[in-house]
C-alpha cells in the first residue's frame, strides 16, 4: 500500500518493510508467544494490501471556511489533515471527497465533527455524521437529497437524537466454503472490519469443527458472524452474548438466511454455567430444553479482555474448543488454564489490520 500519511497518520503504524516483511515479523513474533503451547506451523491468512477496511472513523476537522477529514498523529502531535485513505473499501474511498464537497455546498457543516463509514462488499454504504448541535428538519431535507445524490444512507447523530435517511443498515454478503451468507450490519455497532479476512476466520473455524458431531455451544456470539455459517455443520446451536442488540441482530441474520437450528439468549457466561447445572433458572430459558443438547464442542471469541478464569474453567469441560481471540497477550493467559486439560492441536493468524502491530489469532484445543 502506498500512501502519502505513512508516519504521519496513527491510523498506520507500521509503515516499513513492506507489507509481505511486516506480516513475516508478525508470525515470528506469535511463533514465539506461544511456543509453550504449540510447535506446529501457524496457518496464516494475508489480508490485501490495501482498501481492506469495510469501516472507518474520521474526525472532520474545520479550518476557516473549510472542512477537511482528519486523523491523530501518528506521534500524538494533534491532527494530521487528510484527502483519502488506501485503508478503506474502495467505495468508501470514492465516496469521501464526493461527500465533503456535498456537505459544504448544502452549507450543513457547522459543528460537524466526525463521519463514520459502514459498507458492504458490494458497495452499500451507511455515513454517519457526528454533530455537537440539535438537528432540525431543514438539515434533514437537505440530508435526504445528498443522500439520494450519492446513493448512499445517512445518519445523523447528536446528543441524544438520531436522524435516519433510509435505512440505518448495510446488508453484506460473505461466501466461506462456496456458500453465501447474509447479514445485516447496523451503524454504530461492531462488525469485523476486513471481510475477506473475515471470511478466512470463519472457514478456518468451520474446518475446526468438521469432525465434530453433536450440538455446539457458542459463547460471545455478537450478532451471529460465526454462528449462522456453523449452523450448516452442526445439529443444533445454543448461542449466548450479553448484549441486547447484538442478539436482536442474531436472530435477524438467522432469519436471513433461512436458519432454523440456533438458539440464541441474552446470558452472561456465569448465569449459563448456573443455568446449566440447574443452579438457577432463568425466564430467558424458559422456552429452551437445555438437556435435549448433545454438547462436546463450544466456541468462543471474547473481547479484548480475554476469558476470565472462570470461563476459562467451563470451557475446559468441553471436548473440543475453538478459540478466536483478538489479543495474542490475552489468548497466552488463557491457554495457561485451557492447556491444563486440552492440547493445541491447530493455530491460525488472520492479519485484520495491516499496517498494525495487531492480528487475530485461532487455536484449536482437544482434551488430553
Amino acid at each position: 500500500m502506498d500512501c502519502k500519511y505513512f508516519g504521519q497518520c496513527g491510523a498506520c503504524r507500521l509503515y516499513e518493510d513492506g507489507y509481505s516483511g511486516q506480516l513475516e515479523k508478525k508470525v515470528q513474533e506469535n511463533k514465539e508467544r506461544f511456543s509453550h503451547y504449540y510447535k506446529g506451523d501457524i496457518s496464516v491468512y494475508a489480508s490485501k494490501e490495501e482498501h481492506y477496511r469495510a469501516r472507518a472513523e474520521f474526525k472532520v476537522w474545520h479550518v476557516d471556511d473549510e472542512i477537511h477529514y482528519a486523523m491523530n498523529h501518528i506521534e500524538y502531535k494533534g491532527v494530521v489533515l487528510i484527502e483519502s485513505c488506501p485503508q478503506v473499501s474502495e467505495s468508501i474511498n470514492a465516496l469521501m471527497p464526493k461527500l465533503l464537497t456535498a456537505i459544504k455546498e448544502a452549507k450543513i457543516g457547522y459543528k460537524l465533527f466526525g463521519a463514520d463509514f459502514l459498507s458492504s462488499t458490494k458497495g452499500e454504504i451507511v455515513v454517519s455524521l457526528l454533530y455537537h448541535r440539535r438537528l432540525d428538519a431543514s438539515w434533514e431535507e437537505k440530508a435526504a437529497k445528498i443522500a439520494q445524490n450519492l446513493g448512499v444512507y445517512i445518519i445523523g447523530r447528536s446528543r441524544k437524537q438520531k436522524v435516519v435517511i433510509g435505512q440505518d443498515y448495510i446488508t453484506e454478503y460473505l461466501t466461506i466454503n462456496n456458500k453465501e451468507y447474509r447479514f445485516h450490519y447496523i451503524e454504530n455497532s461492531f462488525t469485523q472490519p476486513n471481510p475477506h479476512v473475515n471470511e478466512k476466520m470463519i472457514g478456518w473455524a468451520m474446518d475446526s469443527f468438521k469432525d465434530q458431531k453433536g450440538d455446539l455451544l457458542e459463547l460471545y456470539c455478537g450478532a451471529g458472524n460465526f454462528t449462522i455459517p456453523f449452523a450448516t455443520i452442526f445439529q443444533k446451536i445454543l448461542a449466548t452474548e450479553i448484549s441486547k442488540s447484538s442478539i436482536n441482530a442474531a436472530k435477524q441474520n438467522m432469519e436471513l438466511n433461512g436458519i432454523t437450528n440456533i438458539e440464541f439468549v441474552r446470558m452472561s457466561v456465569e448465569e449459563f454455567v448456573q443455568a446449566l447445572d440447574g443452579v438457577r433458572e432463568f425466564r430467558r430459558m424458559k422456552d429452551i430444553d437445555i438437556k435435549s443438547y448433545d454438547f462436546s464442542s463450544i466456541f468462543v471469541d471474547p473481547p479484548r479482555s480475554g476469558m476470565d478464569e472462570y470461563s476459562c474453567q467451563f470451557a475446559s469441560r468441553f471436548d473440543t474448543i475453538v478459540y478466536i481471540s483478538c489479543n495474542p497477550l490475552t489468548l497466552k493467559r488463557d491457554l495457561e488454564i485451557l492447556t491444563k486439560t486440552h492440547k493445541v492441536e491447530a493455530m491460525a493468524l488472520f492479519d485484520q489490520f495491516p499496517y498494525t502491530h495487531h492480528v487475530e489469532m485461532g487455536v484449536k484445543l482437544v482434551k488430553k
